[in-house]
């Protein structure tokens, strides 16, 4: 494989995870990123792996759908689950991380690797050779690469409109795209401390979170302005496919004035240390730095226009001088219909695919999974499905008992119709035989279970050559 090289399209989570293992591996990288030369509506920097919707990675027990792929990526050496744990900043029982640092630390090892070569260029498609095209000027004529051995489509959910068309072409697709949303942060120096108050959830005093509580009458006029707010996008967003895991704050309340207090605003678990009492509602704050002096508003994802953001969500207790350093924002998030489209290895199995005399495979968000470290595995899983491929060998297939093997299972079965991009979670997972009725029982033995597989896997990655 020394002399193999292999194209990334793409310098997210999952490209940029799916780069640093293939050349630790010995193959060349060509990891083509359009930023900053393009940018998108929500990156701030042309840095690799920047996280623009939440700090947070999600939670880290064991017993956790999220801790368990946590574990299991820690355990195959993702290089993107230790640069989050090197930059991690307090959340409680969650992996959250400064995004600035954790984006750098990830950028940083991209250079330093001697087989990795950044091309700062926007993919337009593939040639008959499998040859990557970028655009070149404003010339309509895009410029040819040499072919490599290999692609990794990994251009995220923000994938350019020019590349997106080619997808479409090469996946027989009519659509692409549905809508995500991503939280405003607010300066810490500008909360009203008097009213917030520190605390974790179920935990007595203190904590990694700060909170914002409503009586009922604060909390009802909060909801009467939030859903009457302008919004930036409004009849097509209204028509458009929302992924229920991150559907805007205002969504949520068109459903009912109550639904917040039974998803992001719920106030359970929290003594609201003023009056002694459970909070009628409450807005939580996570630092998003290293340093504590910004907050991400948890569950804030929203299609307000950035004025009415700032009115309403001044509106919150003890944000009612609030400095933001980053409104929420609204984006088109693209990926294709992966259980129809790729294979268990991740590769594009349609017919214009297989034309190509290299193969395709696909990767993050785009590919179909929906999360943070759910991108970081899909990148994993590419790199480790394309080394396979390249020693022609067969790559061991993910045990559907790991959180792991899940999510994969769950992103290629073809018996998925009008498929939704998933967070990993315990509902794909393969159920047992015989059914256990406590619920914290259940979740312990799935990660039991997913581990003794998990184990037997990295045992044949072994003995396949696939892992060092």
């Amino acid at each position: 494989m020394e002399n193999n090289t292999v194209d990334i399209i793409g310098a997210g989570l999952a490209g940029t995870e799916a780069a640093l293992r293939l050349a630790q591996r010995g193959i060349a990288v060509r990891l083509f990123e359009m930023r900053p030369l393009v940018q998108t509506d929500v990156h701030r920097s042309g840095n690799a792996a920047e996280l623009v919707c939440s700090n947070s990675l999600k939670s880290t027990k064991p017993d956790s759908a999220a801790g368990m792929l946590k574990h299991e990526l820690s355990c195959l050496g993702s290089n993107l689950i230790s640069f989050a744990n090197e930059t991690r900043v307090a959340a409680g029982g969650a992996l959250a991380v400064d995004r600035d640092l954790f984006s750098q630390r990830a950028t940083d090892a991209l250079e330093e690797h001697p087989l990795i070569t950044r091309v700062n260029a926007e993919v337009v498609g593939l040639g008959g050779k499998g040859e990557v095209l970028v655009a070149n000027g404003d010339e309509s004529e895009a410029a040819p690469y040499a072919p490599a051995d290999a692609v990794i489509v990994a251009s995220g959910p923000l994938t350019s409109d020019r590349l997106a068309a080619y997808m479409q072409k090469l996946t027989g697709q009519d659509h692409l795209a549905f809508y995500d949303a991503a939280a405003p942060v607010v300066m810490a120096d500008s909360l009203d401390r008097s009213k917030v108050f520190s605390q974790s959830r179920y935990e007595d005093g203190g904590g990694d979170y700060l909170n914002a509580p409503f009586d009922k009458e604060e909390y009802e006029r909060f909801m009467e302005e939030l859903v009457a707010a302008d919004r930036v996008i409004k009849r097509e967003f209204e028509t458009a496919d929302l992924f229920q895991a991150c559907q805007p704050i205002e969504e949520i309340a068109r459903r009912g004035f109550d639904a917040p207090r039974f998803g992001p605003l719920k106030p359970v678990g929290l003594t609201d240390p003023t009056t002694g009492r459970r909070p009628w509602a409450v807005v939580q704050l996570r630092a998003e730095d290293a340093h504590g002096q910004s907050f991400n508003l948890v569950g804030f994802q929203t299609n307000l226009t950035f004025p009415e953001q700032k009115r309403v969500f001044r509106m919150i207790p003890g944000l009612e001088n609030a400095e933001f350093a980053r409104y929420g924002v609204m984006h088109r998030n693209s990926f294709i219909d992966a259980p129809q489209m790729l294979s268990r290895t991740l590769q594009l199995s349609t017919e214009a695919a297989h034309a190509l005399p290299v193969p395709i495979f696909v990767a993050g968000q785009f590919g179909g999974t929906e999360g943070y470290c759910e991108a970081i595995a899909s990148g994993l899983y590419a790199a480790l499905s394309v080394s396979a491929h390249l020693n022609g060998k067969d790559a061991p297939l993910l045990p559907e008992e790991t959180a792991f093997g899940a999510l994969i299972a769950y992103a290629t079965n073809p018996e998925t119709q009008d498929y939704q991009p998933m967070h990993v979670n315990f509902g794909i997972m393969k159920p047992f035989e015989k059914k256990i009725r406590n619920k914290r029982e259940r979740y312990a033995a799935y990660a039991s279970r997913g581990d003794e597989k998990l184990r037997g896997y990295v045992e044949a990655l072994h003995k396949k050559g696939l892992i060092g």
